[in-house]
């Protein structure tokens, strides 16, 4: 089976409901959360996880994870901004299935706080 990577910026609360899957799943959106944003490259991730994760919270995570390609194939990249500004727009009633074809586990591979003053 063919995979294709997938990032995704996380704060402690996403994070934290993870775990809780064993890192094998993402939770249901919230209302407003019409849309599930996994990004295309781990700079994008670091981006967003850096410039609006730790502002919400104090600290952003970078997660990754490998989803079937045959499965993703349904989904365009949207580029969103600069050159790696890229990401797939999964929408919410679809993260089950997207869960279903997640290979192996999400992991953790970065974690970014605010500057100590």
């Amino acid at each position: 089976m063919t995979t294709v990577t997938l990032y995704r910026p996380t704060g402690p609360k996403e994070l934290a409901l993870v775990e809780a899957s064993g890192f094998r799943r993402w939770p249901p959106r919230l209302p407003e959360q019409p849309i599930f944003y996994p990004v295309t490259n781990e700079q994008y991730a670091i981006d967003i996880a850096t410039q609006w994760n730790i502002k919400d919270s104090g600290v952003g995570y970078v997660t990754r994870f490998e989803v079937d390609a045959d499965f993703m194939a349904r989904y365009e990249i949207q580029k969103v901004g600069g050159a790696h500004h890229t990401e797939w727009w999964v929408p919410a009633e679809e993260l089950e299935q997207l869960n279903d074809h997640i290979v192996g586990p999400i992991e953790v591979i970065g974690e970014y706080r605010a500057p100590q003053s």
